[in-house]
Order: structure tokens, then C-alpha cells, then sequence
């Protein structure tokens, strides 16, 4: 697929060297947005679906094509570029909080603990616990699927903590308070609307049209990006549910999807040093299932050097440098090329005009390709927002808004739990009119009571935590496995 033409000539990027990743970087203003549109529509049109994230809401113009404009004529003659065959594409418009797209939800057993404890901003000692309490209810079958589960099950652990801490380390209830309240700050963020069923399930991402052209999947991100938290743990979690949920397939002529990851540099943002380490392992691990990843930032030294060591391809569009600390990184990047002598790497990161980008491919040996000053094409579709009722439509039209539109409430924690909190309270009534019983029929007096040998029987709290423990398994079915992030493995 064609991306760039230098004096003419058009410059292409390999669609099977999509799944060594990539990158696109630049200051703002510099051509970014139009350079990521071409791409997905490049791909889109070789038959391989695009999810990428709307921040700004100004890409929904993938299902209108664009037109030839007099300020597009000009600058196509002056980059000498052919005219773009317009056209539209098909396109999932998706949105974790429902408003502008189809329902995107997700479990909180999928969540995992690792990325719950992030988005909950806990400390070591409270996500230790936090995973103690995972920990309790996947041994025993119990599915964490929506928000209702989690705090009850939380509820239990604080009640319980004592009888648990024995099995699964120290579980204070300061620590288990504290995530309680923060459970509460996260819920007014609405996210008892994000933890429901159904879940998205991600093959649903990997569709294409009926002209076998790749569905574009836009995730509208206008109003999380805003919660970088939950922006990124909510990214993370689809790039976690790919690898553990997709097949291996090796290196294949076609990606199975490509995975576009706008302002990048929320990843790794305050992440931990396990989370950091289990990133890096995804983004090493996930090319096998046929997926590629681009990260998209303003300066590429915001992604991590282990991480940049594994994006193959490059577009680095102008780097602004106004203080020393800029320049060190203006010679970090230009270092970062491969060059073949014929061009001042850093004095052209520092120059290059608006949709003029530095580019390095792989080539296919697996080799990067010596790095080239070029003029990113026009893409096909239109350049600005699309009508808002041509998107309602394309949303209600979509056979995803159907499947994810209703939620569900499956029996889960939230009910087994109570339902044990009820028979509880039974047998507490049933003893006591057992104690009360043998009281009456008792005519030793405090002799008896004092040399009467105490019974070894479990008090009923004991028993809700034996009989509790021990059913769940055979309720819900067989003990949880997680995945490299933490995730439940399906």
C-alpha cells in the first residue's frame, strides 16, 4: 500500500511487516491525524480491519468520501501526488460510555486485578489485597462480571477478613476500606455502566464488509481521554483480550487487525514496574496472533526504549525544540534512524512542513530501511467530521448496536453471596431456637455448664465460609485462569 511520494515516486509500506508494529510521532499540527486516516484507509482497503481511537472527534469522515477541493488540487500538484480515488468506508462507531456508539463493555473478571488496581490508583499494599480478593474468588469458580459482584464481593472480604487472611495473607480492613471508597469515586464515574454484560467479545473487531474491504472501528474517546486512567486501562484491556483470545498464526501475507493507539504516552504514564514489564511482553507476543500495533504520540521519547525496540516502522512527522531538554531530544530521535548519509537527520526533524514526514519501513529482510523526507498522500474519505445523523444512523444501523444494545445480569457473585448472606441469617435464628430449646430442657445449672465437655462444632459463621468456599466451584462452573495482564483467560 502506498502512504507517501518523494519526487514522484510513490513510497510503500509492506502490509505484511504490519505486525512488527510501529510508530507515528510529531508535534502538534503537523500532519498526524491525516497520516493515521490514510493508513487505516489503506489497510481497510487490502482487507484488514482498523480500530483506533477518536480523541478529538474529527475522523468520523471515514463514511463520506472526499471531494477535490481547490486547496487539495493545489497541494496534490505541488507534492506531486495523484488524485485520491474517493470513497467511503464502512465503519463501527463504538463508545464505553454509549452515547456516541454501539455499547462497549466489559467484565470486571476481565479487567484482572493488575489493571483494576491501576485505574483505582492503589498502593502496593492495597492492590496486594486487592489481588487477595481475586485471588478468593477465582480459586472458587466465582465470576466477577459486573460492578454489583465486586463490591459485594469486597463486602464479604471485609466481613471475613480475619477467617480469610489465613489462607490468603493479611487482609486488613483499613486496606479493603480504602478500596471500597475508591470503588465509590470510580462509580460516579459511571463505571457500573462500563462493568455489564454482554462484554464485547473482541472477534468482533476482526470483520470485514461485504466488498471485503476491512471494517474501520472508531472508538469515541472525547470524554475518558480526559480520565487517562481509564482511557488507558480500557485500551490496555483490548490489546490484553486479543493476545489472549486470538490464535497464533505466525507471519501471514495480511494482519488480522491493526491496532492504532492515539496519545500513547497515557500507557505508560505512572504504570508500575509489573504492569511496564507485562506491556512490553504483549507488544513482543501479540504479532504471532496477527495483530499490529502503532503507538501515536507527540514525542516519541515518551514510549519506553524496551518498548521502542520493538516498533519496526516509523513516521515521524516535525519536532518543535525551544529549550536544551528538546534538543537532546531531537538528536535522541533523529539517532533513532537508520540513515544512509545523504540527508542532516536532525536539522530535518526540525524543519519538516506541515504533512512532510521523515519515514523508515521494513524492508524484507526485516531490516529498517534507510530513512526518507516525504509527502504523506491524501486519503480517500473526507477530511472533516461527519453529519452527526449520518453517524446516529450508521450506529442504530450497525448489527453490533443490536448484540450489545440490552444488558444482561447473569448469576454471579452478587447473587451467590447474598443468597449465602440469607441461609446465613437462617441458620443464626435456627440456633438460637436451639439454644433457647436446650436451655429449658437443661437442669444441670452452672455446674453443668461449666464441665460439660464445649463442642467441637463450627459456629455458623464458619460454616457460611466452609459451605460458601466449597459451593461456589460447583455453582459457576471451574476455577479462573488469568492472562499475561491479568485478565480472565476464556
Amino acid at each position: 500500500m502506498y502512504i507517501a511520494v518523494k519526487d514522484g515516486n510513490l513510497i510503500n509500506f509492506d502490509e505484511s511487516m504490519a505486525n512488527r508494529h510501529g510508530l507515528v510521532a510529531g508535534a502538534t499540527g503537523t500532519g498526524k491525524t491525516v497520516t493515521i486516516k490514510l493508513m487505516c484507509e489503506e489497510f481497510a482497503k487490502a482487507g484488514v480491519p482498523v480500530f483506533i481511537t477518536d480523541i478529538k472527534g474529527d475522523i468520523s469522515g471515514f463514511i463520506e468520501a472526499g471531494s477535490l477541493s481547490p486547496k487539495l488540487e493545489e497541494r496534490l500538484e505541488k507534492i506531486g501526488a495523484p488524485t485520491p480515488e474517493f470513497q467511503n468506508f464502512s465503519v463501527n462507531f463504538w463508545d464505553v460510555l454509549k452515547e456516541q456508539g454501539i455499547p462497549l463493555r466489559a467484565t470486571v473478571s476481565e479487567m484482572g486485578p493488575l489493571l483494576l488496581s491501576r485505574l483505582l490508583d492503589l498502593n502496593d499494599t492495597q492492590t496486594g489485597v486487592l489481588y487477595a480478593i481475586f485471588k478468593v474468588a477465582d480459586d472458587h469458580g466465582l465470576l466477577l462480571l459486573d460492578f454489583k459482584d465486586l463490591t459485594e464481593m469486597i463486602k464479604f472480604t471485609y466481613d471475613n477478613a480475619t477467617e480469610l487472611s489465613r489462607d490468603y495473607g493479611n487482609m486488613s480492613k483499613q486496606s479493603i476500606s480504602a478500596i471500597q471508597r475508591k470503588l465509590l469515586v470510580l462509580e460516579s464515574q459511571g463505571a457500573n455502566e462500563f462493568f455489564q454484560e454482554p462484554a464485547l467479545d473482541i472477534r468482533d473487531l476482526l470483520q470485514r464488509d461485504p466488498n471485503g474491504q476491512g471494517i474501520i472501528n472508531i472508538l469515541d474517546a472525547r470524554k475518558i481521554y480526559h480520565n487517562p486512567d481509564i482511557y488507558s486501562a480500557f485500551l490496555l484491556l483490548l490489546l490484553s483480550n486479543l493476545y489472549e483470545d486470538l490464535p497464533e498464526v505466525g507471519d501471514t501475507a495480511l494482519p488480522k487487525l491493526v491496532f492504532f493507539f492515539e496519545e500513547a504516552h497515557l500507557i505508560f504514564q505512572n504504570a508500575s514496574k509489573v504492569l511496564l514489564e507485562r506491556i512490553e511482553q504483549i507488544v513482543k507476543l501479540i504479532r504471532s496472533k496477527g495483530v499490529g500495533v502503532f503507538f501515536i504520540t507527540q514525542n516519541p521519547r515518551d514510549i519506553p526504549d524496551n518498548i521502542q525496540a520493538q516498533l519496526g516502522s516509523r513516521i515521524q512527522h516535525a519536532l518543535r525544540a525551544y529549550t536544551p531538554a528538546e534538543q537532546r531530544v531531537v538528536k535522541a530521535v533523529a539517532d533513532s534512524f537508520r540513515s544512509d548519509g545523504t540527508m542532516d537527520v536532525q536539522e530535518e526533524l526540525l524543519n519538516l512542513q506541515i504533512g512532510e514526514a521523515l519515514i523508515s519501513t521494513l524492508e524484507d529482510n526485516g531490516a529498517p530501511s534507510p530513512v526518507e523526507k516525504a509527502w504523506i498522500l491524501a486519503p480517500a474519505s473526507s477530511m472533516d467530521p461527519a453529519d452527526p445523523q449520518k453517524v446516529e444512523r450508521a450506529i442504530k444501523d450497525s448489527y453490533f448496536f443490536n448484540k450489545y444494545e440490552n444488558t444482561f445480569d447473569s448469576h454471579s457473585a452478587y447473587e451467590v453471596l447474598r443468597e449465602k448472606a440469607q441461609e446465613l441469617e437462617s441458620e443464626k435464628l435456627k440456633v438460637e431456637e436451639e439454644k433457647e430449646t436446650k436451655k429449658k430442657s437443661s437442669g444441670g445449672g452452672i455446674l453443668d455448664s461449666m464441665f460439660k465437655p464445649k463442642s467441637t462444632k463450627d459456629t455458623p459463621m464458619d460454616r457460611m465460609i466452609k459451605n460458601t468456599m466449597g459451593s461456589f466451584g460447583s455453582q459457576l462452573g471451574r476455577e479462573i485462569f488469568r492472562g499475561v495482564l491479568g485478565g480472565i483467560k476464556k
